[in-house]
């Protein structure tokens, strides 16, 4: 039931993103901006992002997923802008240079490396900053509808696994303000995706290197995503 209440979900959403008259080959653009966990393919050994098992699900790998994909209910294409490494500053640069079709979605990640590189033991004007510039680029992003992933937190909430050099206590307050700052701005521009709390359920399989997604924790991105398309779609 779930299964097929995606699928149908998911056509919904392909039919309303599609933006033009029945009969026109333009394909839905999946378009991806933002940070590692859309651009996660260098760290497994497939070479597989979030972004194209929504477009396109390996079915041998993930076979609960087959037929709930995008591809399957038409044509459609993945644009991916995301970079490992990238900030609330290096978004811009990722924008398209020429207007996006007419049919299109966008996913967003951002924040990880934003705390990383010293959000975390911000004492309040970092992040005010970041969410003006973050505010900033959702005004300029020409695709819609956007889809904008919270934060996740690769220790499941527990304290004994904390690898930052600052306090978990001070770490997770900052880590919880961002995450409140990237709802509210989906809130006023798109949809929200809470990756946070979906990767709590997790386990150490979802994640390489620490902090990256794993082949498992792209699936469990594209799964979160995918939940939430279909969520908001529905006729």
């Amino acid at each position: 039931m779930l299964a097929a209440a995606a699928s149908l979900g998911a056509m919904a959403m392909h039919d309303r993103a599609r933006g033009v008259e029945e009969g026109r080959a333009e394909p839905l653009t999946v378009f991806t901006f933002g940070d590692s966990v859309l651009d996660c393919g260098h760290y497994n050994d497939r070479g597989i992002t979030p972004g194209e098992l929504l477009v396109r699900n390996d079915d041998a790998l993930f076979p609960e997923f087959k037929g709930r994909d995008l591809q399957t209910l038409g044509p459609t294409r993945l644009l991916h802008c995301a970079l490992d490494g990238a900030t609330v500053d290096s978004l811009p640069a990722q924008l398209p240079r020429r207007p996006p079709t007419n049919r299109g979605i966008a996913l967003l990640t951002v924040g990880g490396n934003d705390l990383l590189r010293g959000l975390v033991s911000d004492t309040g004007p970092g992040v005010r900053a970041f969410e003006r510039k973050l505010d900033a680029f959702l005004v300029s992003l020409p695709v819609r509808p956007v889809y904008v992933g919270t934060v996740y937190d690769p220790t499941f909430g527990d304290d004994s696994r904390n690898f930052l050099p600052v306090p978990a206590s001070i770490a997770r307050a900052n880590h919880r303000r961002v995450n409140e700052v990237i709802a509210r701005l989906a809130q006023r521009h798109g949809r929200l995706v809470d990756l946070h709390a979906h990767f709590l359920l997790g386990n150490p399989a979802w994640f390489t290197r620490t902090i990256e997604p794993s082949l498992l924790g792209a699936s469990e991105v594209r799964r979160a995503f995918l939940h939430q398309v279909c969520a908001t779609c529905r006729p």
